[in-house]
């Protein structure tokens, strides 16, 4: 009996394509893939930064992404955070997390980014959708939150794809580079779920 590699294991096809180029996988992301997850970041920090604050750190140290991975991972085990990557032809080019996971409140959050190179696929929509059933209908909970600045349109536009609703504007919610920015709440109730097909 062949043994499974690590990727095989634990990897989520988001594509129909399952070899090549255009083959995408959802995966865990942990610690030991620290040096992997500071190259993706590297690659793409310019594109990420103005959005993620987290980036610029990750991608000029290593012990950086490590920390960040970790803490995830020790989230992971107390059932308030997760994250995972998104793999497009065999290299790490996006990711996925819940930055919050409230079991006792039945609330999550997720947040997403992608490379700019790996855009145009859905893969971000399609990796969302896995999470979001996963949150609903497996762990039962009643709400996931989708965060994101006024000016990201990109990411309106998943969460419009993804049949969440605007619930409102945070004015003046986090200050970021000495300047004070609102941030948008969309939201999914597990009673929408199921009609949007997901």
């Amino acid at each position: 009996m062949a043994v499974p590699t690590v990727a095989a294991m634990f990897a989520h096809p988001i594509t129909e394509e399952t070899t090549g180029p255009e083959a995408a996988e959802l995966r865990p992301l942990e610690p030991w893939q620290a040096a992997e997850f500071q190259e993706h970041v590297r690659r793409a920090v310019g594109h990420f930064e103005p959005w993620l604050p987290w980036a610029a750190p990750v991608a000029a140290d290593l012990a950086e992404a490590e920390a960040f991975l970790r803490k995830y991972a020790t989230g992971q085990a107390e059932d308030i955070r997760r994250i995972y990557g998104i793999w497009l032809g065999g290299r790490l080019a996006g990711g996925l997390l819940f930055r919050r996971f409230e079991v006792a409140a039945g609330v999550c959050e997720i947040g997403v980014w992608l490379e700019p190179e790996a855009g145009g696929r859905g893969l971000v929509t399609k990796a969302a959708r896995v999470l979001i059933d996963w949150a609903l209908r497996v762990r039962g909970l009643s709400r996931v939150e989708w965060q994101t600045v006024p000016g990201n349109v990109a990411s309106q536009a998943v969460a419009k794809r993804l049949g969440m609703t605007l619930d409102g504007t945070l004015r003046s919610a986090f200050p970021y580079r000495g300047t004070r920015h609102d941030v948008q709440v969309w939201s999914l109730l597990r009673d929408e779920f199921p009609e949007q097909g997901l």
